[in-house]
């Protein structure tokens, strides 16, 4: 009989919910990584026109602006002056004198926009690499050893971070435009790194702040910027480490510089909507999809570091989120304002990582794993019967909703959907086997599976998406009345159609109507179901004559009308 009885033992509830071992430490390897890296930037950057909206309407301007047709400081569409940020069309169109015509215009204009994607993809990744790094972050140590080493369980958070982001659906499409929100993208994640590496490093964090708060002002999101930088002022005025705290200065001196340059472009304005019921619950869906599959781990985190939310690894990042939450909000649902919350949205993702329990990563494993394997066959099925005609009925479909698309077949596209199909399928297998210690293996299959369906929309289906929602197909059937170089009337129509017009077209084209000029056409664009599209005036028929009515291909509704001047 011992002398001692054995107390039996009890659970201690510690502040610091994260307990890792030297196995789970261990980081995701490079290869794989930059190979899904590379599938999530690369894909779309070949092959494709503009898309219509904001999209076509940035690239419009870049290009008049690389050919001449446009001031570079007063750019404009259809002889209209547009209220856009000059920095990312600057930036574009730089890169179009540049490389054309050696290279495509869409091309050039677009590389960029994905270097930029791909350096907010590397400053989350540093952002939390350098949080984790703080005491406050670490995991508890073992009893007996066996914990894990700082560096490397701060190399495995920054992959989980990095993974989480990729997940993310809301940047899907709108972080492979060519639209100034993408340089307001990487300023985001430049605030972020510069406030989180304050403490580990001397010079580039100060240069980082410097840079990010005024691109932010320079690219289109003034207001976001000066909250932005008064809130990592306070984080960095509040916090508990001395470097963090000599920070502050630099985040307030970058924040005045911001201010001025506000002030020199005359950009102190506030873009704030009203919101009603409606958009609320309107809003409430979007935040839903958008930063799925992020927001729920980002809420755990909250909870599960609720006694830390005044550390920087849950402040930092909260603060970013929070500005553009809150922009969102106040700019009725824009979910381009929401996107720059997202970088802040996968480091707070990131560190809920080694706080989940295997009921929950396995949920996410098997969820990701069914959902994106019947998108990629999905898609496999529609491309067989694009090309083959069977199954009868989606090819049915795809010519009901796309009448005219004839189907483009190459190899080179097949073969890189196939590498990404069986990659997926190894992928699978790996995570269904016994690989439960490492941190990010629980976004492994999200990050994946979006990488998978993105690399397949864009290799397979890019003909029939690229026939969809380009303009060319629509400006070929107006290019077969209207003669090349002539002059355009388009009163009331959106900048969209005139930056269509000018580009595919190369006509000159003007967005005001004069009875008096020598623009022998005039071009109208109205809708059969719906308010008119534009608000131009019914032509005079003493004037005017119609001499065509066409349609885009997908647009049933959209009805565009073409006069000639009468002699």
């Amino acid at each position: 009989m011992p002398l001692f009885p054995a107390v039996p033992p009890q659970r201690v509830s510690s502040p610091n919910p994260a307990l890792v071992s030297q196995h789970g430490a261990r980081r995701l390897p490079r290869v794989p990584l930059w190979l899904l890296c590379a599938a999530y930037v690369l894909p779309g950057l070949f092959g494709r026109d503009p898309w219509r909206n904001a999209d076509l309407i940035a690239f419009g301007q870049m290009v008049a602006m690389a050919e001449g047709r446009t001031s570079w400081w007063a750019p404009a569409l259809g002889g209209q002056a547009t209220d856009a940020a000059l920095l990312p069309h600057w930036l574009g169109a730089a890169f179009i004198a540049l490389l054309s015509p050696t290279l495509d215009a869409a091309f050039a204009a677009r590389l960029p926009f994905a270097i930029l994607l791909g350096l907010t993809l590397v400053a989350v990744w540093y952002t939390t690499f350098h949080l984790a790094r703080t005491e406050a972050a670490q995991p508890l140590p073992f009893a007996f050893g066996g914990e894990a080493d700082p560096v490397d369980y701060a190399r495995a958070m920054a992959d989980g971070a990095l993974l989480a982001l990729i997940a993310t659906l809301g940047l899907l499409q709108l972080g492979h435009e060519t639209t100034p929100e993408m340089l307001q993208l990487f300023a985001m994640g430049l605030l972020l790194y510069a406030l989180a590496a304050a403490p580990h490093r001397l010079v580039q964090p100060r240069l980082a702040v410097l840079l990010a708060l005024p691109l932010l002002v320079a690219s289109g999101a003034p207001t976001m910027g000066l909250l932005a930088g008064l809130g990592g002022f306070v984080v960095c005025q509040a916090s508990r480490l001395e470097p963090a705290r000599r920070f502050a200065p630099w985040v307030a001196g970058a924040t005045l510089l911001a201010a001025a340059l506000m002030w020199a472009l005359g950009s102190w304005r506030w873009r704030a909507l009203g919101l009603g019921p409606a958009d609320l619950t309107s809003i409430a869906r979007q935040w839903l999809w958008f930063m799925w599959p992020a927001w729920p781990l980002a809420l755990w985190t909250l909870w599960r570091w609720r006694r830390h939310l005044s550390h920087r690894h849950i402040s930092v990042p909260l603060v970013a989120l929070a500005v553009a939450l809150g922009a969102n909000l106040a700019m009725g649902g824009s979910d381009r304002a929401l996107m720059l919350g997202l970088p802040g949205l996968a480091v707070l993702a990131a560190f809920a990582l080694p706080t989940l329990k295997r009921s929950a990563s396995a949920a996410i494993d098997w969820f990701s794993m069914f959902f994106f394997t019947v998108c990629a066959l999905f898609v496999w099925v529609m491309y067989i019967a694009m090309h083959t005609g069977v199954p009868a009925k989606p090819a049915a479909n795809i010519a009901k909703l796309a009448p005219g698309f004839e189907p483009q077949f190459s190899w080179l596209a097949l073969a890189f959907a196939l590498a990404g199909s069986a990659a997926w399928v190894a992928l699978v297998r790996w995570r269904s086997g016994r690989q439960r210690q490492a941190l990010w293996k629980s976004m492994v299959l999200p990050a994946g599976g979006v990488a998978l369906c993105w690399l397949l929309l864009m290799t397979l289906w890019l003909p029939l998406i690229d026939f969809a929602r380009s303009p060319r197909p629509l400006v070929d059937r107006i290019a077969q009345v209207v003669p090349a170089q002539a002059c355009i009337q388009a009163p009331g129509v959106s900048t969209v159609v005139a930056a269509a017009l000018e580009h595919f077209g190369g006509w000159r084209v003007s967005l005001k109507y004069e009875a008096g000029t020598d623009c022998p056409w005039l071009l109208r664009v109205t809708r059969q179901r719906a308010v008119a599209v534009a608000s131009s005036p019914e032509p005079d028929n003493v004037l005017w004559e119609l001499v065509a009515e066409e349609r885009r291909p997908t647009e049933r509704d959209e009805l565009t009308q073409l006069y000639r001047r009468r002699p």
